[in-house]
């Protein structure tokens, strides 16, 4: 566990990204990692799957603190098709080939636990990859970035500049979409960097 003084929101992953975001819109956290089942449910659409995940992982992570309580999952999808974190190199090399010159879609679940109860979201972008040549994926799995990342890229990264277009929010790609994130934590009382400007 690691903890801010005068935290406000216990954060329930280990995502460096996450806690960056959340920094970067002035919470104070407290980070809690879960370890919960994300498998799948027959017939779960992604929307629905990432949104469960998330929620899962705040009340997980809510066990035993009174402060307001983040989860949150990241799902790439193409068609239906939910691409996780690669297995191996050739699992890799096959979601990023796939995702060549294509449009998909990233959704992020976002759960909060805290007065108003548990509240949750699910934000989806569009994003299109430009062709990639054979020796750019390899080159690109051999930077060791696509290790822990849905769908083999991380768009904050060097995977950058495979990036045609996005349509969306940058954010949610990245791990947590903070327009609609800010929403629920106001809704739960954690205070933003915006309102400590407010005057009284």
């Amino acid at each position: 566990m690691s903890t801010h003084q005068g935290a406000s929101l216990r954060l329930a992953s280990a995502s460096p990204r996450r806690r960056e975001l959340l920094a970067s819109i002035g919470v104070k956290l407290e980070i809690v990692p879960t370890d919960i089942d994300e498998t799948p449910q027959s017939g779960e659409l992604p929307a629905a799957y990432v949104e469960r995940l998330a929620r899962d992982k705040a009340q997980a992570g809510a066990v035993g603190t009174s402060l307001p309580t983040l989860g949150s999952d990241t799902a790439v999808v193409l068609g239906q098709r939910i691409l996780g974190k690669p297995r191996d190199r050739e699992d890799a090399v096959a979601m990023l080939t796939a995702l060549s010159g294509t449009t998909h879609e990233v959704m992020t679940g976002v759960a909060v636990t805290g007065p108003c109860g548990m509240l949750s979201t699910c934000v989806t972008t569009r994003v299109t990859l430009r062709l990639l040549e054979t020796h750019e994926i390899e080159a690109y799995w051999r930077s060791g970035e696509p290790v822990d990342k849905a769908g083999a890229y991380a768009i904050q990264g060097l995977a950058a500049i495979f990036v045609e277009r996005i349509e969306g929010s940058h954010s949610a790609v990245v791990g947590l979409p903070l327009f609609e994130t800010a929403k629920l934590l106001t809704r739960q009382g954690v205070s933003l960097w915006g309102q400590r400007l407010a005057v009284p």
